[in-house]
């Protein structure tokens, strides 16, 4: 009896001592989260030494230089003509145009009529004077039928008055005939300046006709270049549409351009009016004209083109870029980078320049390094 309180007794103390152990263990594993938590390392990025501005590096190579001058331009018919209203310079009065015939785009023949201005007026007071002139000539005949009767100075005023009366008649005669305009030669009318109804004077535009069979480069260039340039030199030449094309000058301007100037025919009569104030008719003579190697086809009127003319060449030269060149107090000179990296200067000679190249005659070799500024 006594044995078996004393194992009872003893169990209970077991029991404490399992659960004390388990409390410590907890503490134990627990401890860790029961401390203030450390703050984790920052991470620094990585600081990158700046670069120190490097200036360029070129190659000196060996090119053909070529120096060009530029224009612009259009094509043109070399058979053109402005065909305009007859008339005296100081005539003031106007006609009616009584028909227009043809259109743009018409083809035409030499010859033919293309505007007619109503000039009935004028054949009435024809038949008039055609009628008094005869009447005229009939009391000629009798005046000189009597000449030994009359004094000299006399017979002589008689005549001219006659003569006077005759050449009124050529005049109306002759403006009648100018009131048809006609075709100058076979072409196409390329713009008709007038309609039907409309009031004119002498010098107005009536048509323009050109032999589009003949289109050529016309090209303007400024008179500084135009000094540079010879018949026979090479021609780029960009039309619209149509592309790049090789050609050769072929003539310069023959005939100056002017503030004022649109010259040509008046009535098919050539205008010799220039300085008058007048506008002179454009034509190809103002022009530069360029022969192409091969014309393209289909190409209208009018399109506009730019050219580039070849006034200088020279093949096989050491060349650099204008930046690799230096300049100070009348001395040329570049920065020449060696196999080591060292840089020196070298005077050069300069020959020919371009926007993008330079020759360098003397002091600089094909595949040296030179520094850019």
């Amino acid at each position: 009896m006594t044995e078996v309180q004393t194992t009872q007794t003893k169990r209970p103390k077991f029991r404490s001592a399992i659960a004390l152990i388990a409390a410590i263990s907890v503490v134990t594993a627990s401890g860790c989260s029961l401390l203030p938590k450390e703050d984790e390392e920052e991470v620094l990025p990585t600081i990158t030494q700046p670069t120190i501005s490097k200036k360029p590096e070129y190659t000196a190579k060996t090119e053909t230089l070529e120096t060009k001058v530029r224009g612009s331009g259009k094509l043109m018919s070399e058979k053109e003509e402005t065909l305009f209203v007859a008339g005296d310079e100081s005539d003031t009065q106007t006609s009616r145009v009584k028909d227009v015939y043809v259109k743009s785009g018409d083809t035409v023949t030499a010859g033919q009529l293309l505007v007619e201005l109503d000039v009935s007026e004028v054949e009435r007071d024809l038949r008039r004077k055609e009628l008094e002139f005869r009447k005229q000539e009939l009391t000629m005949i009798e005046n000189l039928r009597k000449a030994n009767e009359l004094a000299p100075e006399k017979l002589e005023e008689l005549k001219i008055d006659f003569e006077l009366e005759r050449t009124k008649l050529v005049e109306l005669r002759e403006q009648i005939a100018n009131a048809k305009i006609t075709a100058p030669f076979d072409g196409t009318v390329v713009k008709v300046h007038i309609e039907k109804g409309d009031s004119v004077k002498a010098y107005d535009e009536a048509v323009t006709v050109a032999d589009l069979s003949m289109l050529t480069v016309a090209a303007d260039i400024t008179q500084d270049d135009l000094k540079k340039v010879a018949p026979g030199m090479e021609v780029i030449v960009d039309i619209n549409s149509a592309g790049s094309h090789k050609g050769k000058v072929r003539r310069l301007p023959t005939k100056e351009k002017t503030q004022s100037g649109n010259g040509g025919y008046y009535g098919g009569y050539p205008n010799n009016r220039d300085g008058n104030g007048q506008q002179e008719q454009e034509s190809v003579e103002q022009y530069l004209v360029v022969d192409l190697e091969a014309m393209p086809e289909n190409l209208a009127r009018g399109t506009p083109l730019s050219v580039q003319i070849i006034v200088d060449r020279k093949e096989n030269v050491v060349t650099i870029p204008p930046s690799a060149l230096r300049t100070y107090g009348g001395r040329n000179y570049v920065q020449v980078i060696d196999e080591k990296g060292a840089k020196r200067e070298i005077d050069v000679e300069v020959g020919m320049q371009t926007p993008t190249q330079v020759e360098i005659v003397k002091g600089l070799s094909a595949g040296q390094k030179v520094v850019g500024r």
